[in-house]
């Protein structure tokens, strides 16, 4: 197996990619793992997943890995996201911690 490109993706994207993989053939045991988990964790709609991944993508300081991190876990209040943020909780300025979580209650 060789890797082509690498790239973050949400539980959604990963969800659409392993189902589209499923119907060109069977899949391999940590496919099926992975389709198993994604089933029941994986519950957004797909459009509203890349809107809400592409408003977040607005905000300048959120990397990629955090976005996906919001996505998956849709974060309800500032403690939720502290918690996806980590170290990087303090460069954001409460009007940016605030608009991420208006962000994602738009789409919840």
């Amino acid at each position: 197996m060789n890797i082509i490109t690498e790239r973050i993706v949400t539980d959604v994207e990963a969800k659409e990619m392993v189902a589209k993989r499923e119907k060109e053939g069977e899949l391999k045991y940590e496919q099926k793992n992975a389709m198993e988990v994604l089933r029941k964790f994986a519950k957004a709609d797909a459009s509203d997943m890349k809107n809400l991944v592409d408003e977040l993508k607005a905000i300048e300081k959120l990397r990629d890995k955090q976005i996906a991190m919001i996505a998956n876990s849709m974060p309800k209040d500032k403690d939720d996201l502290r918690a996806i943020l980590h170290k990087e909780y303090t460069n954001f300025s409460e009007d940016e911690i605030d608009k991420i979580l208006e962000t994602v209650k738009k789409t919840a």
